[in-house]
């Protein structure tokens, strides 16, 4: 399978990187800077060589997303899944009150439009059989459990989830699975020092869940990376 992974330069992308390619994947890493790729995307091309391609993709520049699309479908390269994880989380316990709305139209840009940018230019690579699109949530996107703060954050994941369902039921006849994925509190730059989640430990969760193809039993395509439902 080959799987395009956007985010990829550190935190959980990273280590979806490093899974996939571990277990045999091909995998394209998405970076906005590919010249100033970090030193773990180095080290993974330095022993996957051919198998991993890092590529300029910035999620909120559709003229760039649709030129690597297009080159990608020009060099005949056809995809098996599609893992939308970059996003930004910014606004941290800022109260309404104070709210800079600058911070929830920059968060929607890239957490939300971003994916749906990526889906709408690489949807027509995405011809390898059993074929996955996977979108990095979060708990803090479930209407159900909803609390004060995070706001941007919160509701571009909310919004996220929905993407996520129109999605399976415009793909769920050529047989794309498509979720929203919950990846764990991790200990990454974004979850902080007190995260209780390796990171690696919540990335072969989530290439899991693209390899076995196990539905939700719920209605909603909503999970934590060990395959449990999510309330939504």
């Amino acid at each position: 399978m080959n799987i395009l992974i956007t985010g990829a330069g550190r935190g959980l992308g990273a280590e979806l990187v490093a899974e996939a390619l571990d277990r045999g994947h091909g995998v394209i890493a998405g970076v906005r800077h590919p010249e100033l790729a970090q030193e773990p995307l180095a080290q993974l091309a330095a022993i996957h060589g051919d198998k991993l391609t890092i590529a300029a993709l910035d999620v909120t520049d559709e003229g760039g997303i649709a030129s690597l699309a297009a080159s990608l479908k020009g060099q005949g390269r056809t995809l098996g899944g599609i893992i939308n994880n970059a996003a930004v989380l910014n606004a941290r316990d800022t109260q309404i009150e104070a709210l800079d709305l600058q911070d929830m139209l920059t968060t929607m840009d890239i957490n939300l439009y971003g994916p749906m940018r990526v889906v709408k230019h690489f949807l027509p690579l995405l011809t390898e059989s059993e074929c996955s699109i996977i979108n990095i949530s979060s708990e803090a996107g479930s209407i159900s459990n909803a609390y004060p703060g995070d706001y941007p954050y919160a509701i571009s994941k909310t919004a996220l989830n929905m993407f996520s369902q129109q999605l399976h039921v415009y793909l769920r006849e050529r047989g794309v699975q498509v979720l929203s994925v919950h990846p764990g509190w991790m200990h990454t730059d974004m979850g902080g020092a007190e995260a209780p989640t390796d990171p690696r430990s919540s990335a072969g969760g989530i290439i899991s869940l693209m390899e076995q193809r196990n539905a939700p039993q719920g209605r909603f395509m909503f999970l934590d990376y060990t395959g449990k439902d999510m309330d939504i």
